[in-house]
């Protein structure tokens, strides 16, 4: 709206006064020297002027002219040479907004035609266009030049004007336009939608457009975490907009100020650090944030200890010959269905300060890393950033990851090792940071984890792709009748359990996933109050377990995560080196590989995770134990001994079955010696599958070696039986070689098995 002459001169006398602080004195003549074109004012500033602050947060059209026009004042009476003659100096905001600091779906029509700050994470960026300000033409019949200005409804110095270039004047004369006496000014326009960890889940994200002018264009990119000062305005659509009373509404930007991407990283106060110390201190501090992890779910205990490491991370590094060496630690769960995969992921979404969620059949490879779209308005190409590039510096969790397509899985490998995203299509090439950790959870090959196939046949995924995962956990469905009991006594706890807080109604705010309970404690608290229900009847039942609150245990990671940058020492390096070389060796020895091939990349895997753990003990340096800590974790997520205990089990019991039918033999023989009488036959052992496979496995090693084609069945006996815990007897073997037989893999005559090649 059009400003009267009076309204104007007392606005700008009132903001000359203001101007004449010492502070902004100093602020204008900084300017000048740094040859910049506009003046940031703090909002705080104004209210001690004639409540100055109020009155442009509200009507901030009215003085935004009449501020340029002082601020250029005085900048001339300073330096005259400082800008030409037709050029403005221009003004932007900062400070406390306090109500009027709002996200993207708290921006309503309330705020239409007032100055906000908007906070988001920007989604698209379009090309930076000329537009027009004013336009010079050229009269040949008269020999004179005409001017005419040009405003649109996103300038503040009046109404806005039309945007045709006249080709004659006003008596019929031709004019031609002089294009390079024309003035323009940058234009850019991006997309800020709301943060994805706030968002509202069932909900799509909101966004609102921005349109940057003059300096402001490219002064950020896709992934960035902005808040934007602006005036908030309504414009009129293309097509029925007023008909329908619907209107489009676009934030007119002033100021562009990056966030850090720990924007939601929590505050922590010097008692905090007191107690992070102390904790820091204990012996037994990573299996007491391993335990402290998703204590929900039973057992994993490796594997959340792995997860600790991975919110840590390692150190990144930057060489000057433009090497970059990623600190991001990578994971992938693969195993049965129902062992709490996807609950981990939820656990990891819970504590790290940045982390996006997705899922392998939900996205494509470009809404993994980036794509060019096309702007429907303008027509024009604009890059749009996607899960990884938003998750900069954060976490991305994919689950159901075998269920991607191939073309879309090979568009996350630049990602996982460069930790870059580059785009060259359309003709746009562009490089986007996309430094992030990727936590992955997938289903075997089969559905089920087959155990008689090698851990590589059961993944069914490329080495190019495991080798960029530092770790890769096998997730076993265990089936032992004392884990089930304790496995469900854990969960029907957690199903008999209801917070205080919630008096049993369900959460649908999806904020609070974990820990409800310990929401409802003293913020000081750092550990969980023990709950009969909830952790068991009898404290002394197996070993003590204490458990950090959700809220202390996130103090803790970011702390240690940020505030220090350990250092290898001599003595870890060695002993780095001389474990990456046994691990090579015994990958090239061994019959069965383990979860990941052993290359050059699992050597800097054992080294951010000797610097996480460095960092857990809040650490300068990486100690020898920090890598010893480093190399359990790595030896169990490759050898996958996930059965370790179950197995040791099994076997003892056949060990001591072993025993007893041995013992029964010896017994049966000496009898047979005293009394002449026959020695009863032993009844044969159950053909369960895996002592076929044993008998398999060894019958096929001895007749390769041998290149043997017949063999007695006496000689079969005596192979198969050297070394083994439980003997194969004579019907067994009998049984046994009928099966072989059946599968076409021999050929039995009398007392000669003959192979069938």
């Amino acid at each position: 709206m059009e400003i009267g002459a009076q309204d104007y001169a007392d606005r700008k006398k009132d903001i000359s006064q203001f101007l004449s602080q010492d502070i902004y004195q100093a602020e204008i003549r900084e300017m000048i020297e740094r040859k910049r074109r506009r003046l940031i004012v703090d909002v705080s500033d104004l209210h001690s002027f004639n409540n100055l602050a109020s009155k442009i947060l509200k009507n901030p059209s009215e003085y935004m002219q009449p501020f340029c026009d002082a601020v250029t004042e005085v900048a001339r009476s300073i330096d005259p040479l400082y800008i030409k003659e037709e050029e403005h100096v221009l003004v932007g905001f900062k400070g406390p907004f306090v109500s009027r600091r709002v996200t993207p779906r708290e921006l309503l029509s309330e705020f239409i035609g007032s100055m906000v700050c908007v906070e988001g994470i920007v989604t698209k960026c379009s090309l930076v266009r000329p537009k027009v300000v004013k336009s010079v033409h050229f009269c040949p019949d008269k020999g004179t030049f005409t001017t005419r200005e040009y405003r649109d409804i996103t300038s503040n110095n009046g109404l806005p004007t039309g945007s045709v270039y006249p080709t004659r004047d006003e008596n019929g004369h031709l004019l031609v336009t002089e294009y390079g006496l024309c003035q323009y000014k940058d234009h850019q326009t991006l997309s800020i939608q709301e943060v994805p960890e706030n968002a509202a889940p069932g909900q799509l994200p909101r966004t609102v457009d921005v349109i940057v002018e003059d300096d402001l264009v490219d002064s950020c990119k896709p992934g960035d975490r902005v808040a934007i000062v602006g005036i908030y305005k309504a414009l009129p659509g293309k097509s029925k907009g007023s008909v329908n009373g619907v209107f489009r509404t676009v934030l007119i930007a002033n100021n562009v100020s990056l966030l850090n991407k720990e924007a939601n990283a929590p505050t922590y106060s010097t008692e905090d650090v007191k107690k992070i110390r102390e904790i820091a201190a204990k012996e037994d501090v990573f299996d007491l944030l391993g335990n402290s992890l998703a204590p929900s779910i039973y057992g994993h205990s490796w594997i959340k200890k792995a997860v600790i490491l991975l919110m840590l991370g390692g150190v990144e590094k930057n060489l000057k010959n433009g090497t970059h060496l990623r600190g991001d630690i990578n994971m992938m769960m693969v195993g049965d269905p129902s062992v709490a995969k996807s609950q981990l992921l939820r656990a990891i979404m819970n504590i790290a300060p940045l982390a996006i969620s997705t899922t392998g059949r939900g996205s494509s490879g470009v809404g993994l890393t980036a794509a060019v779209t096309s702007d429907q308005e303008t027509g024009e190409r604009r890059l749009e950033a996607g899960a990884m590039v938003l998750a900069d510096r954060g976490v991305v969790c994919i689950d159901e990851f075998d269920k991607m397509n191939d073309q879309d899985r090979v568009a996350i490998h630049e990602v996982m090792e460069q930790q870059t995203v580059t785009i060259a299509k359309a003709g746009i090439h562009a490089s986007l940071n996309a430094r992030c950790s990727v936590v992955a959870a997938a289903n075997p090959i089969y559905g089920t984890y087959d155990r008689s196939l090698t851990p590589t046949k059961n993944i069914g995924l490329p080495d190019s792709l495991l080798s960029r995962f530092d770790l890769l956990f096998i997730v076993l469905d265990q089936m032992d009748t004392e884990i089930d009991r304790q496995i469900s006594s854990h969960v029907l706890r957690m199903h008999q359990y209801r917070s205080a807080i919630d008096g049993g109604e369900t959460a649908v705010d999806g904020n609070s996933r974990y820990g409800r309970e310990d929401e409802a404690d003293n913020d000081s608290s750092i550990w969980v109050k023990h709950n009969r229900i909830l952790h068991g009847r009898k404290r002394d039942r197996g070993p003590k377990r204490d458990t950090l609150t959700i809220k202390f245990l996130k103090k803790y990671i970011h702390y240690a995560k940020h505030r220090f940058q350990p250092e290898l020492t001599d003595e870890a390096s060695e002993h780095i080196a001389t474990a990456y070389a046994e691990l090579r060796n015994a990958s090239s020895n061994a019959k069965t590989g383990g979860t990941l091939p052993i290359t050059a990349r699992t050597l800097e895997t054992i080294i951010r995770l000797s610097t996480a753990h460095a960092k857990l003990k809040l650490s300068p340096k990486v100690n020898k134990t920090d890598v010893e800590a480093a190399l359990k974790v790595l030896n169990f997520a490759i050898y996958h001994k996930e059965l370790t205990e179950m197995e040791e089990r099994e076997q003892e019991r056949q060990r001591e079955e072993g025993r007893k039918r041995r013992a029964d033999r010896q017994s049966s023989r000496t009898e047979a010696m005293d009394v002449d009488e026959p020695p009863a036959p032993q009844p044969p052992v159950a053909n369960t599958l895996e002592r076929l496979e044993t008998f398999k496995a060894t019958f096929g090693q001895h007749m390769r070696a041998n290149r043997k084609d017949t063999i007695s069945i006496s000689e079969v006996e005596g192979v198969v039986n050297t070394g083994a815990d439980a003997p194969y007897t004579r019907a067994e073997i009998m049984s046994l070689l009928k099966k072989l037989e059946d599968e076409n893999i021999l050929m039995i005559a009398g007392e000669t098995v003959h192979m069938i090649v």
